[in-house]
This record gives structure tokens, C-alpha cells and sequence, in this order.
């Protein structure tokens, strides 16, 4: 499965950066791919590139905060969760989302 996402969290600093991490080892673990970006007090990183969006079988929206550049998943399977589902469950919600998929 192909995942892409954004991580963002209410100061922009902590909960930003463990989801990230804790969305990227567990979709490794499980073999699928993920590109995530982080909206924070420093701005966007790790930004998404079209051509991951487009190849992407889900989108993960792991925030706190209301993420800009939505519009870019129009037409896309988009699961919006707060950062600490994907902090203490990152397996699990990738597996519930594989399994609704049927990917």
C-alpha cells in the first residue's frame, strides 16, 4: 500500500515529529510505502510531491490543527486522526485502514 500524509500538531514541535516517526516505522515494518509531511511553527516539510499524492492508495492526516493544502487529496481516500492515535497505535491504524481498503 501506498501512504502519504500530513502530521501537525497544536505547537508544531513535538506531536508533529513523533507521529511522523511513529507513521514511517510502522508502515516499513508492515512493507508499504509512506511519505509524510509536517506543518509546523516552522512551516511545511518534507513536502508532498504530486507524484506521491497521485500514487497514493490512502491519505493520513495525523493533526491536531486544521492542515492547509487539503485540496491537493481531492478524489483521494482521506482518514483524518489526532496525533496521539498514530503516537500510541501506528500498526494498528494502518492495518484497520489496509483491511477497510481491501488493499
Amino acid at each position: 500500500m501506498k501512504i502519504v500524509g500530513i502530521a501537525a500538531c497544536t505547537s508544531g514541535i513535538a506531536h508533529t515529529y513523533i507521529a511522523k516517526e511513529k507513521l514511517v516505522r510502522a508502515a516499513k515494518a508492515l512493507n508499504h510505502e509512506i511519505h509524510i509531511e509536517t506543518q509546523g511553527t516552522i512551516g511545511t516539510e518534507d513536502e508532498l510531491s504530486p507524484k506521491e499524492i497521485s500514487e497514493a492508495d490512502v491519505v493520513i492526516i495525523a493533526a491536531d490543527i486544521k492542515v492547509g493544502g487539503r485540496e491537493r487529496f481531492k478524489g483521494k481516500k482521506v482518514i483524518d486522526v489526532s496525533t496521539d492515535i498514530v503516537i500510541k497505535s501506528p500498526k494498528a491504524l494502518i492495518n484497520k485502514i489496509q483491511q477497510e481498503l481491501g488493499l
